[in-house]
């Protein structure tokens, strides 16, 4: 078969149109964009003094592949970023290249999410950041500190020495820095019991924590905190705010209009598994058995589709009987 019929066949396969060059591949397998970890990590600028950083979450040659980003904005009166990486190095990558961005401290740190491969390597942060956190994930860090000190010190499930978050938002928060309006908000419960959003009004940018991935399957996290059924809802919320462009915090940052309709496949990805785990609990499917004959239709393809709907059909079940905390 000639390159270029294999490379159309491809961008079928992905769900992009014809012409092929020019076009983004739209999936959240790096190999699959044909990137390598030297690559990495990647800052997008999305509009004055507003940055997306993407670094890998896995290796390479993994099925870890994927970037896990983080939101930097920079202002005349400090710097935020909202959701750092998975490790202190990592952590502290993304703190020396905000260095490159700007002489502007790091004043604040927004936990949008707040599972290990986003909060593991907060220490790396300047000592003085003030972290900002729902409630929700606040009291899970503290409840992981006090049982790795229990452990004598060793880390638990976000790592060693996780900073405890000094500020919490449960509902909305308005942050003025230098001018800038950053908005921190808490549309609903979806992948973590606590995830926030940072919206800039005036960019009409929305960083959505990992209520949103780009091509990603839903995972329910390790911790199988996420709720389907309430995650479909807090996107069709973030939605309603007709921002210019959704961030997410897994798969690439691509353009504004990709973005914006990716957000709504990741919700059609989300529906469909709500609808079908639905289908098998009314027909008394035993749990054991329902992932096997759950139809994905299109999001079969969907980068980790295989590895994440088993626990992700799991919490809907459990949603559906009323026995999630």
């Amino acid at each position: 078969m000639p390159r270029l019929t294999m490379l159309v066949v491809l961008a079928g396969l992905l769900g992009v149109g014809a012409p092929v060059y020019g076009q983004v591949v739209r999936t959240a397998d790096a190999t699959v964009r044909g990137l390598t970890a030297s690559d990495f990590p990647r800052i997008k600028k999305l509009a004055e003094n507003v940055y997306a950083y993407e670094d890998l979450n896995g290796s390479i040659d993994s099925n870890l592949a994927f970037t896990t980003n983080s939101l930097i904005v920079v202002t005349s009166d400090g710097v935020l970023v909202a959701d750092g990486q998975g490790s202190v190095a990592k952590t502290k990558r993304l703190v020396d290249e905000v260095g490159k961005i700007t002489t502007q401290p790091i004043r604040y740190v927004v936990i949008c999410a707040d599972h290990g491969d986003h909060i593991a390597g907060n220490s790396a942060f300047p000592s003085n950041v003030t972290f900002i956190a729902h409630p929700t994930s606040k009291a899970l860090i503290e409840r992981q500190a006090a049982a790795a000190a229990g452990r004598g010190g060793r880390g638990g499930a976000a790592g060693p020495g996780v900073p405890i978050p000094q500020e919490t938002v449960s509902d909305k928060r308005v942050l003025m820095m230098g001018g800038t309006e950053m908005q921190i908000l808490f549309l609903g419960r979806a992948h973590t019991g606590g995830d926030l959003h940072v919206y800039l009004p005036k960019e009409g940018i929305l960083f959505m924590g990992e209520v949103f991935f780009n091509r990603l399957y839903p995972s329910v996290g390790g911790s199988r905190s996420g709720r389907p059924i309430e995650w479909i809802e807090t996107i069709t919320k973030a939605e309603a705010m007709k921002a210019r462009i959704y961030v997410p915090d897994h798969g690439f940052v691509d353009s504004p209009e990709v973005l914006n309709e990716e957000l709504v496949n990741f919700r059609g990805a989300l529906e469909n598994l709500v609808s079908e785990a639905r289908r098998m609990h009314a027909a008394k499917v035993p749990l054991e058995n329902a992932p096997r004959n759950i139809n994905l239709g299109e999001f079969q393809y969907w980068y980790r589709a295989a590895n994440n709907m088993p626990d992700a059909v799991r919490q809907v079940y459990l949603e559906i009987e009323g026995k999630l905390p």
